[in-house]
């Protein structure tokens, strides 16, 4: 299996633990807030844990602060896609608020994958700046 071919698995399993803790999250708050609201909530708190799963486990990099700062980036298309899932699903075709997340999630799989590659396997500008300039040093 090809390195990419690993990361999209890694990434999975990555999304399937994300969308678990996102949908805990959504049903809990859910008892007290607005679907849409409890949404929200749900998913910038699981946001925080999925940086750190991405980055370990399936990219296998380091979180640094640049990446950490850019990765909501790569969450706003998820953000946007699930969040007007929701909406339509719910208040347009009549699909319950609590099945609707699941849906909608699925639809922002592969761009939050391509985004989220993107970021997280970009290299660092600080450290490829030192390495040029190790080179022309030895040089």
């Amino acid at each position: 299996m090809t390195t990419t071919a690993w990361q999209v698995v890694r990434f999975a399993l990555v999304g399937a633990v994300n969308t678990g803790t996102y949908y805990g999250l959504y049903l809990l708050f859910g008892l007290r807030l607005p679907y849409l609201a409890a949404h929200v909530l749900a998913f910038l708190l699981s946001m925080v844990g999925s940086f750190f799963l991405t980055s370990y486990f399936t990219y296998r990099t380091r979180p640094t602060w640049r990446k950490f700062l850019l990765f909501p980036l790569t969450n706003a298309a998820n953000f946007v896609i699930t969040t007007v899932g929701v909406y339509v699903l719910v208040d347009l075709a009549g699909l319950s608020a609590r099945y609707a997340p699941l849906i909608a999630a699925a639809g922002a799989v592969p761009v939050t994958f391509l985004l989220s590659r993107t970021i997280m396997l970009r290299p660092d500008t600080t450290r490829t700046h030192e390495s040029l300039v190790e080179t022309v040093a030895s040089k």
